[in-house]
């Protein structure tokens, strides 16, 4: 296992050990403010936990619009 994805394994528990620990003091905010604190915490969560899987996964999302253009011949002016 080479140390990149090791690295995204290790940030993977990390950030799911900060949720869980987090998590009860969640049931005990009552002002809207402090939702919407909790639901934004939530979505960086949700960003950092999809970046590396794509990361474990070895996901490369390359457009079908970049690879379209390399593979285009080039006209030579004579």
């Amino acid at each position: 296992m080479n140390q990149e994805k090791q690295y995204a394994l290790l940030r993977l528990l990390l950030a799911s050990f900060l949720i869980y620990m987090a998590y009860p003091s969640l049931k005990l905010q009552t002002t809207s403010t402090a939702h919407l604190f909790w639901f934004s915490w939530f979505g960086f969560f949700l960003l950092v936990i999809g970046s590396n899987l794509a990361i474990v996964l070895k996901i490369n999302h390359q457009s079908h619009h970049s690879t379209a253009e390399l593979n285009v011949p080039t006209k030579m002016k004579n």
